[in-house]
């Protein structure tokens, strides 16, 4: 495989704030075994975007998908992903 398909792995991100729902989101992905991004939602503040008033923390953002709330964290988490194949995105 090329370098681009090496590169390639996408790995689903956490969004998660200072709740306690965010702290178990996290536990819950530790425990899981997935590999992920965890991400403060904070950090939009800090950077160019400004604030995402419309971001509800936790979250998960994946390749198959975009799960919201602790209900979508734990869909999420009950589902199997197979991100070894490079998705056609990753040729962009």
């Amino acid at each position: 495989m090329g370098c681009i398909a090496r590169l390639a792995k996408r790995k689903p991100v956490l969004f998660v704030d200072d709740s306690s729902e965010s702290q178990e989101a996290i536990l819950l992905f530790d425990k899981s075994g997935i590999e992920y991004v965890k991400y403060h939602i904070k950090k939009f503040e800090e950077s160019c975007c400004g604030e995402l008033p419309t971001t509800k923390a936790p979250s998960v953002f994946a390749p198959d998908g975009v799960f919201k709330g602790m209900e979508g964290v734990r869909q999420y988490l009950s589902e199997k992903h197979d991100y070894e194949k490079p998705s056609e995105s990753a040729y962009w």
